[in-house]
């Protein structure tokens, strides 16, 4: 995160800054000043969310930004996890960004590879949920003729 960077919260909305969790009673903007991890609450996954293998990896990865003191176990089960979605997606793309969130987290750049992540939902619900492709108008006819 770069320094001097404003955030603005609505009343009653949390922010996770370093593992604390702060909620704020009113509008109000917070200036970060110095390096910090910070996730707002509204990309903050559920578990009962994490239901395709990307926001499962998402899920890890967060805990390591929400909860510091499980990041050791966290950080396993992203060893453990990544190389099996490297092995199960063929999509370049995803493929590419999985290589590079790996070298986000080794760095210990955590949010941009929550960012990451998210930026490959959309990719992944492709995958996981293909459009049906249309039958030619000409194929359908032949096939009743045929019936």
């Amino acid at each position: 995160m770069k320094s001097g960077l404003k955030i603005s919260l609505k009343a009653n909305e949390k922010i996770y800054i370093n593992g604390a969790v702060v909620k704020v009673d009113r509008k109000v903007s917070l200036e970060l000043l110095n390096e910090t991890q910070f996730l707002l609450e509204s990309h903050v996954l559920q578990p009962e969310d994490a239901t395709t293998p990307l926001r499962q990896l998402y899920f890890i990865v967060q805990i390591m930004l929400v909860n510091p003191a499980s990041a050791g176990t966290a950080l396993s089960m992203f060893r453990t996890t990544l190389p099996l979605l490297l092995e199960t997606f063929r999509d370049k793309h995803i493929l590419s960004s999985l290589k590079h969130i790996d070298r986000l987290v080794a760095e210990g750049r955590v949010y941009e590879a929550l960012k990451a992540i998210r930026d490959l939902y959309a990719a992944e619900n492709e995958i996981l949920n293909p459009k049906p492709v249309p039958v030619p108008a000409v194929f359908a006819m032949e096939m009743r003729e045929s019936a």
